[in-house]
């Protein structure tokens, strides 16, 4: 989370200072980012590999459909052996990243993840699906991304100065927003035009890409580890790091329920309900709504510099809940085109402020074990929502739960906010960069 800095010192006679004072606060400038040959690689490998993985659920769901028996289920169970593995290993991949050089794990997870997507669309391309062995192959692409998850969010502050770390966060979540945007309509196209298998293998190619510009990447900073301990140990270690910072496990302990409470809600109840309050072609104006606002705030955070970033972040994160409550209240398309418009917005301030202040203030040899942590504290939370929403929809109506879900998430938004660790945490682009 965001570091402090000193406020620049006054001169009381300016007038007697033939020196300029330095600029103590400069303003942030896009292109001496972009100018990092380190950053400008690793930007453009993410940029690549981000579009296919942003195209892959929506080629891979109908490629599944078109080659299976037992559709429905064959799906489920392909999607379920990629999300089960990367929980379970993701404190392994955190551990992992702190103990390595960071470039070399995301090397190699890239690598890997390449391969198996690669032979994915191998066996689609050939007519030989078999779902034992696309389910194993998602299953080893399901463990690589719980390597390259932690290892990931550790990377960026090796690649840019401390200051720099909010607007390198808010540039890669705007191109992060924007393959959201485009990849699964250009995956759809692909899908209709040549079939699923080769934008599969499209996406194989990006991760192999993701690898390259990551080789050309110089030797980083990144911390080793004095005493070599088990990974075992390292998680503890980790487990105490975590706990260690009160502000970073409550606002966790938030997501989860934030988590909890949305996802499934809206995955689940939101196209039923806008179908019957708004029709069916709403749903997809409700969604574009939203990418377009969480692109909009992520490109604003390029420029924006705010002291409290944690807390901004927390108080916008809680308009998130404006389209719950906007749904159960059954009104128009139009007012809920614009509550998830200003969902995506907050929804932006609270991503890049949250990877923000880990980067800046948890210490650099341990930061990918405990956002390891943090992720599946967020991630474990949201296939029990996805579980229990259609029985309580079924028990007490669709309706009362999105408002009563939007009530909750609003509420654990806004909670960590009564700490003062929340509160306080300052940003360090705030600050004088040079401390």
């Amino acid at each position: 989370m965001p570091k402090t800095r000193a406020d620049p010192p006054s001169n009381p006679h300016p007038q007697r200072d033939p020196k300029p004072q330095p600029n103590l606060h400069p303003r942030p400038q896009l292109h001496l980012l972009l100018l990092r040959p380190d950053f400008r690689y690793f930007f453009t490998g993410q940029t690549v590999s981000l579009l296919g993985t942003a195209m892959s659920p929506v080629a891979l769901a109908f490629a599944v459909l078109a080659a299976s028996h037992d559709k429905a289920t064959d799906l489920g169970v392909v999607l379920t052996a990629h999300m089960v593995p990367m929980l379970v290993f993701l404190l392994v991949g955190g551990a992992t990243a702190d103990r390595f050089a960071r470039r070399t794990v995301l090397v190699w997870a890239n690598l890997g993840s390449g391969l198996t997507q690669g032979a994915v669309a191998a066996l689609l391309l050939t007519g030989h699906f078999s779902l034992v062995l696309v389910a194993l192959l998602e299953l080893l692409n399901g463990v690589l991304a719980a390597f390259t998850t932690p290892a990931l969010r550790g990377f960026v502050p090796e690649l840019v100065e401390r200051h720099q770390i909010q607007q390198a966060n808010a540039l890669l979540s705007s191109m992060r927003n924007a393959t959201k945007i485009f990849g699964p309509s250009l995956s759809g196209v692909l899908v209709v035009a040549i079939g699923g298998g080769p934008a599969i293998a499209f996406d194989a190619a990006t991760y192999l890409f993701a690898a390259i510009c990551l080789r050309l990447l110089s030797s980083t900073s990144h911390p080793k580890k004095a005493a070599r301990t088990g990974i075992l140990a390292d998680i503890r270690e980790g487990w105490g790091q975590f706990l260690g910072f009160r502000w970073v496990w409550t606002v966790s302990a938030t997501f989860c329920l934030m988590n909890l409470v949305q996802t499934g809600t809206w995955q689940i109840l939101g196209p039923e309900l806008t179908k019957k309050t708004s029709g069916v072609a709403a749903w997809g104006f409700v969604l574009s709504a939203r990418g377009v606002g969480l692109l909009v705030m992520s490109t604003l955070l390029t420029r924006l510099t705010i002291r409290r970033f944690l807390a901004f972040g927390q108080v916008m994160s809680a308009l998130g809940a404006v389209p719950l409550l906007i749904l159960g209240a059954r009104l128009p398309a139009p007012f809920l085109i614009a509550a998830a418009f200003v969902a995506g917005l907050g929804s932006a301030v609270a991503s890049v402020s949250w990877d923000t202040s880990l980067q800046e203030h948890v210490p650099p040899q341990s930061l990918s074990r405990v956002c390891s942590f943090d992720d599946l504290l967020s991630y474990a939370a949201i296939p029990i929502g996805q579980l229990s929403v259609g029985p309580l929809a079924a028990a007490f109506g669709g309706f009362r739960v999105v408002t009563i879900a939007g009530s909750i998430y609003a509420a654990a938004a806004l909670f960590p906010l009564a700490f003062r660790p929340v509160r306080r945490l300052t940003h360090i682009s705030a600050q004088d960069p040079a401390r």
